[in-house]
């Protein structure tokens, strides 16, 4: 059941079965949203599902999201992320923060933003020193804007890489989008559902850790949904106790393709294993980490800057025969992203290369 599970998970997340057309990748988008821009990209990333296509796929998300066919908001846990346009109205119900009042700061920004927006944060600061003197300071007018964004206040316009983006009034930009029309527990059985059949299986953890939901309230929706028929409870060798996704019965006895792929720590693979891989992995410096034959199995060591840096060490839970027997292979997948001149491998299994 273990392998079937982690195969089909590679399959459905295109992680062994890559994307070769465009036309398929919004489909693939929309099953793992909301998608990250990947770790340690620059501000203004587009989002990025690594190892998934034969082809750029931050091009295509490019296209994509000046098209404004997916937009950029906050969620999972308040973090940057981008969802299909059409779906903006159930993900922003799921993973809104609502703030109960407004403080000083954020008030003024709002009025500001719908008066006169949208507008960039340095013209927002140009506007406020307008009402009064000095006005607002720019470490006061992002930290405003981003907490409203992250209830869904305002909206932050990202069409490009642009730095200077601008902020408009969340109703005024998407007017037919109400967030009001479904309960926060229907929005939020809706994304757990898409979440489970992208990972077939999940744990209790896995789903808290990706989703960042209120525990309390995240274990008795998962009870409602159990109840409707909406995922199915077992344990798995090796997995856990979790559920399975509705049309987990369709699936047929599959292995594991032997694979090593280098996931950044933005991936949704990563955030729904965040915390094991946090007790398995939190006492060293990590750049990313390795999914081997399905698993979770490594870790690429190093200090993260924005110019050239290191792989201080490969480190592997993998049998010693194993770790020397696929050295070239894990080796070279490290190697894809980190490589002369700019990166060096130091060493790999503690031992210098």
């Amino acid at each position: 059941m273990k392998t079937t599970i982690l195969a089909e998970r590679l399959k459905r997340q295109r992680l062994t079965h890559l994307l070769r057309g465009r036309k398929d990748y919004l489909p693939l988008f929309r099953m793992l949203q909301p998608v990250s821009p990947v770790a340690y990209s620059y501000p203004g990333s587009p989002p990025g599902l690594v190892h998934r296509t034969t082809f750029d796929h931050q091009k295509v998300a490019d296209k994509l999201r000046a098209d404004r066919t997916i937009l950029k908001g906050r969620f999972l846990g308040g973090g940057i992320g981008y969802v299909c346009a059409d779906d903006l109205a159930v993900y922003a119900t799921a993973f809104r923060k609502s703030v109960k009042k407004l403080n000083y700061n954020q008030q003024m920004v709002l009025e500001i933003v719908r008066d006169i927006g949208p507008l960039s944060p340095r013209q927002i600061k140009e506007e406020s020193q307008l009402i009064e003197d000095p006005g607002l300071l720019n470490k006061e007018i992002m930290p405003a804007l981003h907490r409203m964004q992250e209830a869904f206040v305002v909206f932050e316009d990202q069409p490009d890489n642009d730095w200077e983006r601008n902020w408009g009034d969340f109703e005024a930009e998407w007017p037919d989008v109400n967030l009001d029309a479904m309960s926060w527990e229907e929005a939020a059985s809706e994304v757990v559902k898409r979440f489970l059949h992208a990972h077939v299986f999940a744990t209790l953890e896995q789903i808290k850790d990706w989703s960042c939901f209120n525990l309390r309230s995240l274990k008795t929706l998962l009870s409602a949904m159990e109840a409707k028929g909406d995922l199915l409870p077992t344990v798995v060798d090796g997995l856990g106790e979790g559920w399975l996704c509705t049309d987990a019965g369709d699936l047929k006895n599959s292995e594991v393709p032997p694979s090593v792929l280098m996931m950044h720590r933005a991936d949704p693979l990563v955030k729904s294993h965040s915390s094991e891989l946090k007790d398995r992995f939190g006492g060293d410096e990590v750049l990313q980490y390795l999914l081997i034959d399905g698993e979770f199995a490594g870790a690429v060591l190093g200090h993260w800057r924005i110019g050239p840096h290191d792989v201080d060490d490969i480190l592997l839970e993998l049998p010693a025969k194993q770790r020397s027997a696929r050295k070239a292979e894990i080796v070279d997948a490290v190697a894809w992203n980190y490589h002369p001149p700019h990166h060096n491998i130091l060493a790999y299994d503690g031992k210098a290369v």
